[in-house]
């Protein structure tokens, strides 16, 4: 401790210098470029009466002429301050948290949307939004840092928001965005290759995400077992675990069962370790999300919600009320080539998103898609690899090429696409735009484009600039322009 605390009162945490509010504790950590307690001035000026930091920061914290206080790790320790002050622990919101590769965002939104048809009030956080009640709010990180995370659940305790699900990535536990929370239910989907940049190898990646699994992370958890990770991660959990699977050929203590796959919708059976069983529709294409679905209402059981008022309300609606922004999301109409926009990025999300939009699709599917600059390299061969074996005419574009050369990502791409299938239509097209036209050119009533990577997002990353580009917008005025959507 250097300085006086005195009686100081303090009502918030920050740590963005720009995001601080009068009363904030400001959380200087080293950053990229810089030490953030270089700005704890510019934060005092803001209105920050007091700075938490490590030994390295306390110097450069000084100049502000606050109280400093000194932890060997700021971040580590940010949970624990945020949740103290924003007294996380007298919040009676359920709490839910989804983890894995692929549909963490669609759980988070099933839970979201079935808490709604059940009466609740509820909350969530994921990559496309914050959403508090129904005030929606643009999301920036997968998991929002400790001190934004702590401070929404205040803000939904506010307006009685009594549940929250919450999407919680394998970053967002090694950086300590959850710390401070013990979730009431954690689920887990699925584990494939993804983030190596993040981490050394796959191994390295699950131990990452079974830290969620933990008394000190969560009180119960709900598994999906369709793969080893999941047998791994029941295996290595330290806390009550209940499982699920679609697959015939696993052992799990719930089953689902695909029984219709459209365009539109997918019905499936849930059926419980009771033996009761309960039939629905989910409002999205395929089978991957009848199991996103089948997870949230499975999560929603353990933490005390009733199976049967769960299948009463989901009958009452003709099937579970929810919409996932750009996943998987049709923006096309009745006429011409069916298109989905998807957020899609791994090699797992192209095969599965393929894989349900080929078993409804009379003609050929078309794939447009490229790969994020500055992230895990070793992806891009098999994405496009699958690409060319998933569909009929591949196109490659550029995707937040980032601080790399666009050419060479296009490259990667294109060389992991020929060598799968060397006689695969393929059109290399950089700008987005011109790319999903010439896809949209190229297809015909019957067919499917699938636009895969940007999903929600409002932003094409180019050399540290956000460009403005929405993908959904700008997909659906070529639609227009081309007579398919009035």
């Amino acid at each position: 401790m250097r300085g006086e605390l005195g009686d100081l009162e303090v009502t918030g945490v920050g740590l963005a210098s720009g995001a601080v509010r009068a009363g904030d504790l400001y959380v200087g950590v080293p950053g990229r470029n810089a030490h953030g307690a270089q700005f704890a001035v510019a934060a005092r000026e803001a209105g920050a009466v007091a700075v938490l930091t490590d030994e390295a920061g306390a110097s450069l914290a000084g100049q502000a002429g606050l109280p400093v206080l000194v932890t060997p790790d700021a971040r580590a320790a940010l949970g624990a301050v945020a949740a103290w002050i924003h007294r996380t622990d007298e919040n009676p919101a359920s709490t839910f948290a989804v983890t894995g590769t692929n549909g963490k965002t669609s759980v988070v939104y099933l839970l979201y949307g079935i808490l709604r048809q059940l009466g609740v009030v509820a909350g969530l956080t994921s990559t496309a939004e914050r959403r508090i009640g129904d005030e929606a709010v643009t999301s920036s990180l997968t998991t929002p840092e400790a001190s934004e995370l702590h401070a929404l659940l205040a803000r939904m305790r506010e307006v009685d928001v009594r549940a929250v699900a919450i999407e919680v990535s394998a970053q967002a536990l090694s950086r300590h965005r959850v710390d401070g929370l013990v979730f009431d239910v954690a689920g887990f989907t699925n584990l494939s290759h993804d983030h190596l940049d993040d981490y050394t190898d796959l191994d390295e990646y699950f131990e990452a995400k079974r830290e969620l699994f933990q008394p000190e992370r969560a009180k119960r958890g709900v598994v999906t077992v369709d793969s080893d990770w999941g047998d791994r991660l029941v295996a290595e959990s330290r806390i009550p675990v209940t499982t699920l699977t679609t697959s015939a050929d696993r052992a799990a203590d719930w089953r689902v069962t695909v029984l219709d796959e459209q365009a539109a919708y997918t019905v499936f059976a849930l059926e419980a370790p009771d033996g009761r069983r309960i039939e629905t529709r989910v409002p999205l294409l395929g089978w991957y999300m009848a199991a996103n679905a089948a997870l949230a209402i499975v999560m929603l059981t353990e933490a005390g919600y009733d199976l049967d008022r769960i299948a009463a309300v989901l009958e009452r609606d003709g099937g579970i009320d929810a919409y996932i922004p750009g996943r998987a999301e049709r923006i096309s109409g009745d006429r011409g080539p069916v298109v989905y926009i998807d957020y899609g990025h791994s090699p797992d999300a192209f095969l599965q998103t393929l894989g349900a939009i080929r078993r409804v699709t009379p003609g050929r599917v078309i794939m447009l898609f490229g790969a994020d600059g500055d992230r895990d390299t070793t992806k891009r061969a098999e994405m496009g690899a699958i690409a060319a074996r998933g569909s009929d005419i591949v196109v490659i574009t550029d995707f937040h090429p980032r601080s790399e050369d666009p050419a060479a990502i296009r490259a990667a791409l294109i060389a992991g696409a020929r060598a799968a299938v060397p006689d695969r239509e393929i059109h290399e097209i950089a700008d987005p735009r011109a790319a999903f036209r010439a896809a949209l050119a190229l297809a015909q009533e019957g067919d499917a484009i699938l636009y895969a990577g940007p999903g929600h997002e409002d932003y094409h990353e180019v050399k540290g600039v956000k460009i403005p580009y929405s993908a959904r917008e700008d997909s659906t005025q070529a639609l227009r322009d081309a007579g398919w959507l009035s």
